[in-house]
């Protein structure tokens, strides 16, 4: 069973209404929600990190950026927001002395990430090693993979960099159907995130957030779909 990691962002962006959808979803037995360092002011990802934390669930910031200089700004906010995990990233080496000491679970993107949406772009074969040499750098918890922004097979893809890679693998960006949650699971990866495709009802049942979100957590756990709304807090 794949770990749902829920981002409450939308167009790489925390939601403006962020600390209202986690009102709306707290109940659920999710483990993992993340979001960006942009769309909210600080003192409100601050907030949201504390309360869920309160609530026993790790959070994650997710480093979508084109430059340098806005991806250690990312890694930066981290810190000080107090996140538990810092996703994304294209500059292992800058980002590995700013969260020196810091506790931090650390996941770049292995492979050549282009464009905004990103992009992985390359052969497989130079993703898998690219996913070989990052994990075994000091430092480097594990790996967000592009696996559905990759232009080529992306089972043989997921494949590669599990048998190439240490430490878990998350899914990121465009798990967007019911089919390819539950293709993540049969391939076996750690875990896998969805923002975006909550927020535009992509999957099989109510137009809220908490339905959609308990359809999601409902396939990661290849339950019923049937009624997700049984998938509740004991």
């Amino acid at each position: 069973m794949a770990e749902f990691i829920f981002m409450l962002t939308w167009h790489d962006a925390t939601v403006p209404n962020a600390l209202q959808v986690y009102d709306e979803i707290r109940s659920l037995p999710l483990k993992y929600v993340g979001f960006k360092d942009i769309g909210q002011p600080a003192h409100v990802l601050r907030r949201l990190a504390d309360e869920m934390h309160t609530d026993g669930r790790e959070v994650m910031l997710e480093v979508v950026s084109e430059h340098v200089e806005d991806e250690l700004r990312s890694i930066a906010a981290a810190r000080e927001i107090g996140v538990d995990w810092v996703l994304g990233g294209t500059h292992p080496d800058e980002a590995l002395a700013l969260l020196e000491g810091s506790g931090l679970h650390y996941c770049p993107f292995p492979g050549t990430i282009v464009g905004h949406p990103s992009v992985l772009t390359g052969s497989i074969a130079e993703i898998a090693e690219s996913a070989r040499s990052l994990t075994a750098r000091p430092g480097v918890h594990g790996l967000d993979l592009l696996a559905y922004r990759y232009g080529g097979d992306v089972e043989h893809l997921i494949g590669d960099v599990l048998a190439a890679a240490s430490g878990p693998i998350i899914a990121a960006g465009s798990v967007d159907s019911i089919e390819r949650i539950r293709a993540l699971n049969r391939m076996g990866v750690w875990a896998f995130t969805v923002g975006g495709a909550v927020f535009e009802h992509r999957f099989p049942a109510g137009a809220s957030v908490r339905e959609q979100v308990a359809c999601v957590l409902a396939a990661a756990r290849e339950g019923s779909l049937e009624h997700p709304e049984e998938v509740v807090l004991d």
